[in-house]
């Protein structure tokens, strides 16, 4: 049986194929159609944070990017 220290390790511990993930991913639709999700607008991002993100994976993705930009880890996806 694991320890808790491994079991939260392992959860804190990022995954590359996800970050390559988002940075690729763009909207797909919308006036932001085809723009990548990591250059959407700050403004935008904070719009969906009041209306609501869409269910799902872009959802999820949208919520990570606008926290990346809200704490300033943008570095993580260069």
């Amino acid at each position: 049986m694991a320890n808790n220290a491994t079991i939260e390790s392992e959860a804190l511990t990022p995954d590359p194929a996800y970050f390559l993930k988002l940075t690729q991913a763009r909207m797909p639709f919308g006036k932001y159609k085809d723009r990548r999700l990591i250059d959407l607008p700050e403004s935008y991002l904070i719009w969906l944070v009041r209306k609501g993100y869409p269910h799902g994976l872009l959802g999820v993705m949208l919520k990570d990017v606008y926290e990346i930009k809200l704490n300033g880890l943008e570095t993580l996806l260069s």
